[in-house]
């Protein structure tokens, strides 16, 4: 656990959440400042990397790890009916990629339409 770290704060209990599912190795909650009507962050929950930039998959623990963050957001998209017109999976890498919290990441937005490129 990186202590300044927002993210391993949240894993560790220090900073309330709103859980939306978990396995031994990823956490899914709600996002706080959400960006869609259906916004939940999935991250690891052992500080792997900083970003999607960092992260080593010749690494077999940090390749399953992020194997089943991609399946984490697989069962909660398929599980709600609030994603059943279409998703996104999204992660921000770096300050001018949207990056605000330095663990790596991804971001689960449905609810409404997500035009590309936003705005």
């Amino acid at each position: 656990m990186k202590s300044n770290c927002l993210f391993c704060r949240v894993v560790a209990g220090e900073i309330p959440s709103t859980k939306v599912m978990e396995t031994e190795r990823v956490l899914a909650f709600r996002d706080i400042n959400p960006g869609a009507p259906q916004h939940v962050l999935l991250i690891p929950k052992e500080h792997v990397a900083d970003s999607l930039a960092d992260l080593d998959l010749t690494d077999p623990e940090v390749t399953i790890t992020w194997i089943e963050l991609l399946k984490l957001a697989q069962e909660i998209a398929g599980g709600s009916p609030d994603f059943s017109d279409g998703w996104r999976l999204v992660s921000n890498v770096g300050e001018n990629g949207g990056q605000s919290v330095f663990h790596l990441h991804m971001h689960l937005l449905a609810g409404r339409p997500l035009a590309w490129p936003p705005g």
